[in-house]
């Protein structure tokens, strides 16, 4: 209950003082140049639930529906079926000037970018945790086969390209690359295909010193069918557990104890082991291992065993094995980290819009998949929490200035339209275009969020026993980009 209350205080505090810092901006904006603001509503549109009237004759409110929140402002547009019926006096008030106008209107975005340096200040200082095992473009290991979207197995992608352990990725599809986790979002960003239409990936590899252009066809995986290459990060192999009456446990093997290496080759992954051991048969093997800080070596002898619908007998020592990611934290410049955001949000969208893209609609979020990242991030490290709301307050800037009617940008379009016409576009029009617009972006938020409460759904799902998966360390508390 404790957690589900912090969870509840990180998403209003954030995500909602997100929304009310951009209002903000509009309502503070709007003062300091003359228009008139009626209403500022802290939470939600359509009626009010809790009203008073302030001393500046602007009146505060909660509303009903709990979809962000907004500033009425008479000058830009008449929206009496969201923001509520305007007066006749202020349905014909003067037209604002075209400078105080656009100020007004960019004021929200302004005011996003400057909540988001503040915290990306914060972030600086304290620093943000992530995977230290991510802050790499080494291969650590090439998987021989990845699991399809339908269930099915399929060889590596990257394998087949012919990539290998030790490679460093340089770029993906022409743009440099610093994090595996830059690896994966390019990838899955990607827009590229082939002659005859598949998916596909062009990348810049390093190998022994030579710079090598790799073409890789990538697979779809996972239920949203992302674009995936299959290649991880050195992860170093942990036991997670042993199972009795197994070599493992005659070698005196512990839950927790770290491979480092078999009969001298580093362990660099956590499917090693097992490649290994397939290699080798039922050999002695010597194996490396760490324990409290301490080097340790043991020799035990695999047993042959076959797994079930198998002939093949294949070698096993008796453990479940998890990989051991660390954490450490990096201290990025606050407008580094907003560059950055910039740059994933631009490629997103981007990569949306193109025709020959996988990324659509129903891979993005909504409110309810935003806030439900931000309870993720609360139970795991509330500096997660400034990362993500830095990323949303970027996001928002960005997403508002597009030249969409009922967008910030889109009330600049209609006042510069109406500057350089030389008079003002009838408000009726404006009020007309941007209830048909809002209709559709209420449609779109409805649309995502389908898919967003479908993955929540498919998430907590409990998974079939036989496919349960084995015990593993604590994984890297970084999220992925919106």
């Amino acid at each position: 209950m404790l957690a589900f209350l912090w969870s509840v205080l990180v998403i209003v505090v954030f995500f909602g003082g997100s929304i009310i810092v951009h209002e903000y901006g509009h309502f503070w904006m709007a003062k300091k140049h003359g228009l008139k603001v009626t209403r500022f509503s802290f939470f939600g549109i359509g009626p009010p639930i809790v009203k008073w009237m302030g001393k500046d004759g602007v009146e505060y409110c909660i509303c009903w529906f709990p979809i962000g929140a907004y500033v009425q402002i008479p000058q830009l547009a008449e929206m009496g079926k969201i923001e509520g019926e305007l007066s006749a006096a202020d349905r014909n008030l003067p037209p604002p000037p075209f400078r105080g106008l656009v100020l007004t209107l960019v004021g929200g975005a302004a005011m996003n970018l400057v909540f988001a340096f503040v915290l990306a200040s914060v972030l600086w200082f304290v620093g943000q945790p992530v995977s230290k095992e991510d802050q790499t473009t080494r291969v650590g290991h090439v998987q021989p086969v990845v699991t399809l979207s339908d269930g099915q197995t399929a060889p590596g992608p990257a394998l087949e390209a012919g990539l290998r352990q030790g490679d460093v990725i340089l770029t993906v599809d022409g743009k440099s690359v610093a994090t595996f986790n830059d690896i994966n979002t390019l990838v899955a960003l990607g827009a590229g295909r082939s002659a005859d239409g598949r998916p596909q990936v062009e990348l810049t590899v390093e190998r022994d010193g030579q710079t090598l252009p790799v073409t890789v066809i990538p697979a779809y995986t996972g239920d949203e069918k992302i674009r995936e290459i299959g290649v991880e990060p050195a992860v170093q192999p942990m036991v997670a557990g042993v199972f009795p009456d197994s070599p493992a446990q005659a070698a005196g093997l512990k839950a927790g104890d770290l491979i480092v290496a078999l009969d001298g080759r580093p362990a660099e992954y956590v499917s090693f082991v097992s490649e290994y051991l397939r290699l080798h048969g039922a050999n002695p093997v010597r194996l490396t291992y760490e324990r409290d800080g301490e080097i340790a070596e043991t020799t035990l002898t695999p047993r042959l065993s076959k797994p079930p619908g198998s002939e093949v007998p294949v070698p096993l020592i008796g453990v479940s094995l998890g990989g051991r990611y660390s954490t450490t934290l990096v201290h990025t410049a606050p407008w580094t980290q907003m560059w950055n955001h910039a740059v994933t949000t631009w490629r997103t969208l981007a990569s949306l819009l193109h025709p020959k893209s996988d990324i659509g609609p129903s891979k993005l979020s909504g409110p309810v998949g935003i806030a439900r990242v931000f309870h993720i991030t609360a139970q795991i490290d509330i500096r997660l929490v400034l990362w993500f709301t830095v990323l949303v307050n970027v996001n928002l800037a960005m997403l508002n200035l597009l030249p969409i009617p009922v967008l910030d940008g889109g009330h600049i379009v209609f006042a510069t339209i109406a500057k350089l016409r030389g008079r003002p576009l009838p408000m009726q029009v404006i009020g007309t275009v941007q209830t048909v617009f809002m209709a559709c972006l209420f449609a779109m938020i409805l649309y995502v969020t389908f898919f967003d409460v479908r993955r929540i759904a498919r998430d907590r799902a409990p998974a079939p026993a036989a496919e349960a998966p084995a015990p593993t360390a604590t994984p890297s508390a970084t999220p992925a980009a919106p």
